[in-house]
């Protein structure tokens, strides 16, 4: 294509020049003389005519050839698999406008969001209905000896494991049900409805061949929580508390390449995992520290911060039901 755009500009340009030539001539003769020369410009016009028709005719086709030229089509991005697990609180459709309205603006997403649930709410349906996302929506209820009581501390009992492991088991039925490679291209991020992420840790994640890596800010007690990197493999962890588990890191601190979730189908979160060995659980089956993959900026930029929602609190809600002058039940929060 590049060859014949390049003889038809010569062409254009030898026209142009016979053209140009062509008047030079011309007005030469015409130089100290006194005569009319109608009789010599007839067939002067009509060369001149028909160089200009050849002109024109070129241009138009070049005009076609490029209205005519295909774009180069981009490679498809690599899928991020995001799984979330949700449970029914006050704050819960609140947490999720938030995170799905960050997740618009990330492309080639697919949400799968699994509620700890018996049966899938009408709230997170209709909010998933109107994100205008690609999702997936599952129920896995905990079981009740592993849920946290009112008054535990957070850290008491893993939270989440059971929605987490559900929305493995979907992605790997329904990544095998589909034939072809390009399916097995992907990555798998567990993001909580409650933190905070940056778009650009959707970026970062993409590229992940095994098990990527970076900090997460608020976590542990501490301003943040990262890989240590030197370089360019890990080699340790910045963290307060039990640096010598296998994997000291938070969940929103790493994604898996999805070729390796479906080479290894047992891979899965323990729930009876002994308190911050729950990331670990699930890591070690799947990759070495040495194979690590650090991200932002050699683990030197926080992305991602593991933000909560305050409880609401609800005294004076309470003391007006007690009244029998409390909210409308009907008017979802």
């Amino acid at each position: 294509m590049a060859t014949r755009m390049k003889l038809k500009l010569k062409t254009v340009f030898v026209l142009y020049f016979m053209v140009s030539l062509l008047g030079l001539v011309y007005a030469l003769m015409q130089l100290g003389q006194r005569c009319d020369c109608s009789e010599h410009d007839l067939p002067k016009d009509r060369t001149i005519s028909r160089l200009r028709g050849e002109l024109h005719r070129l241009q138009e086709q070049m005009r076609k050839s490029d209205a005519t030229k295909q774009p180069q089509k981009q490679p498809a991005k690599p899928t991020v698999f995001v799984i979330t697990p949700t449970y029914a609180r006050l704050v819960q459709k609140a947490e999720l406008t938030r995170l799905s309205q960050t997740f618009l603006h990330v492309p080639q997403l697919h949400w799968i969001v699994v509620e700890d649930s018996p049966h899938k709410t009408p709230l997170v349906t209709d909010l998933l209905v109107k994100s205008g996302l690609t999702y997936t929506h599952l129920h896995m209820l905990t079981a009740k000896d592993r849920k946290l009581q009112e008054g535990d501390p957070s850290w008491l009992k893993p939270r989440g494991v059971e929605q987490r492991n559900e929305g493995l088991r979907w992605l790997r039925e329904d990544r095998r049900a589909q034939p072809g490679g390009d399916n097995q291209q992907g990555v798998v991020y567990f993001a909580d409805d409650d933190n905070t992420y940056s778009l650009q840790i959707f970026e970062e994640m993409r590229s992940t061949q095994r098990v990527s890596v970076w900090p997460v800010g608020l976590v542990g007690g501490m301003k943040y929580e990262r890989p240590v990197v030197e370089g360019g493999k890990v080699v340790r962890f910045h963290t307060g508390w039990r640096p010598s588990r296998p994997f000291p890191m938070d969940m929103a601190g790493f994604a898996v390449s999805l070729k390796l979730v479906l080479a290894n189908p047992e891979a899965c979160f323990d729930g009876e995992a002994p308190m911050g060995f729950l990331e670990s659980s699930f890591l070690q089956g799947l990759v070495t520290m040495d194979e690590l993959e650090p991200k932002a900026d050699n683990c030197s930029k926080v992305l991602v911060w593991h933000t909560r929602t305050e409880k609401p609190k609800m005294k004076r809600e309470e003391a007006l039901q007690a009244q029998g002058l409390g909210s409308d039940r009907a008017v979802e929060v």
